[in-house]
């Protein structure tokens, strides 16, 4: 069994060590990168303050580089019986550079350390969920002008309602997902602070500079009360989470209209028999099973802040072991969301709109409000031009009228395509990524 950062003069029962470490070391290689550029900042930091020598700095940060790209290219693990990741780089550097390798933990806990790793991967992995969320806004809005013209039932209740069009069912969740990205930008503002320096949870007595290690990793800020840094673990997660579920809601409310349209009773949308799967009893079925798991891995996601809160709910402040356990689902849900966005994208490149969608008696009453209103807009009260209506409806004398505009903001004959575009890029334009792709890119880059 490897020497632990925390060993001392006796061993840990077996099952009880088998039980504790639980399956860290696997989600730990997911934070390995990260580990590794909070390790450069604070091995910078510590020769700031007299903590190595300019020497003991340029060994450290060159082999500290070096592991990193390792990591980058697949070559690093975690051994059998190194129990986490901060471990295993701290025994590479002692390997590769002896003594000065045991000096990087100066100044730091475990606590803090993975705590930054947490915030960095964090802040990358929701970098990436807003770049797929913007480039699903700007397809479904190009589908949405695309078929602009293209009339659909609208419904409320699931009975017929009034007329809709594609336009505005595919613009509808372009602008969910733009909410959904005002809280993408929340979650990327917690996780972007740093809280390297907060040690254990209570500060150091040596003088960090934490300033320093928050300018270096391109942190907007800092977690500046050392207690309160602690406190963010699982808190970062659960907001970070809640962001992912915001976004899985749209995706299992699209999936299941589309499950909807889709259907032989709706008719509105097919897609290739290649896009579906089939029955092992029913030769004719082609049934929409990507929709259909993606409702139910949406579902999964938006149970994601609960499981966290459960995991978190009642703890007093400080550190507990128990807080690990939000890995487990936690790293994975990032892969998970990411599949079902690119999954809606892939299907919607095949989508098959029916332009003879409300070519049926049965839609004819969508227009009983319109007509409501053409005589509201001649100068009958609306409540007598309601009944008027209702009552043609009873008699089987209502008609349909003809081209009927409705051309307010937002409406099937005003999409405000551009406005929303609008709100999806002022959103996009505060994340900032530029500054943190160019602080990492000082930080772990080779000099030659």
């Amino acid at each position: 069994m490897a020497e632990k950062l925390w060993q001392k003069s006796y061993s840990t029962n077996e099952k009880i060590e088998i039980f504790t470490v639980g399956r860290d070391a696997e989600f730990d290689l997911e934070l390995a990168q990260f580990d590794v550029e909070g390790s450069l900042a604070h091995t910078k930091m510590l020769e700031s303050i007299g903590l190595l020598t300019q020497d003991e700095l340029s060994k450290v940060q060159l082999e500290l580089k070096n592991i990193y790209q390792e990591i980058l290219t697949g070559n690093f693990i975690i051994r059998s019986g190194v129990e986490d990741v901060h471990s295993m780089v701290e025994i590479l550097l002692t390997e590769r550079l002896g003594e000065v390798g045991k000096k990087i933990h100066s100044g730091r806990s475990r606590n803090d350390q993975v705590l930054v790793d947490l915030k960095l991967f964090c802040r990358d992995r929701i970098k990436s969920l807003a770049l797929s969320t913007e480039n699903l806004i700007e397809k479904l809005l190009a589908y949405s002008e695309k078929y602009k013209n293209c009339p659909l039932p609208g419904y409320t209740h699931l009975q017929v309602a009034m007329p809709s069009s594609f336009g505005l069912w595919f613009g509808a969740y372009a602008e969910s997902l733009v909410d959904d990205l005002q809280l993408i930008l929340a979650a990327y503002k917690v996780c972007n602070k740093n809280p390297l320096g907060s040690a254990a949870g209570y500060g150091s007595s040596f003088p960090l500079n934490r300033t320093m290690t928050t300018e270096l990793l391109g942190f907007e800020n800092l977690n500046y009360n050392v207690v309160y840094a602690q406190m963010s673990r699982g808190k970062t997660e659960k907001i970070a989470a809640t962001a992912l579920a915001s976004v899985a809601s749209t995706l299992g409310r699209l999936a299941m209209d589309t499950c909807l349209y889709n259907n032989q009773n709706f008719g509105f949308i097919t897609f290739p028999k290649e896009y579906t799967t089939g029955s092992s009893i029913m030769p004719h079925k082609k049934n929409p099973d990507v929709f259909e798991i993606m409702r139910g891995k949406c579902n999964q996601l938006q149970a994601l802040p609960i499981e966290i809160g459960m995991i978190m709910g009642n703890l007093p402040s400080g550190y507990h072991r128990e807080m690990q356990l939000i890995k487990e689902n936690f790293f994975p849900a990032f892969d998970k969301i990411q599949e079902c966005i690119e999954m809606v994208s892939f299907m919607f490149d095949a989508i098959q709109i029916n332009p003879d969608a409300m070519k049926n008696s049965i839609y004819d009453y969508l227009y009983t409000v319109d007509v409501v209103n053409q005589l509201a807009l001649s100068g009958m009260p609306f409540r007598d031009a309601y009944k008027t209506v209702g009552d043609q409806v009873e008699n089987g004398t209502f008609k349909v009228p003809n081209d009927i505009q409705h051309t307010h903001e937002g409406s099937k004959d005003n999409l405000c395509t551009d406005q929303i575009l609008k709100m999806k890029d002022s959103t996009m334009s505060q994340f900032k990524f530029e500054i943190v792709e160019e602080k990492i890119k000082i930080l772990t880059t080779i000099e030659l």
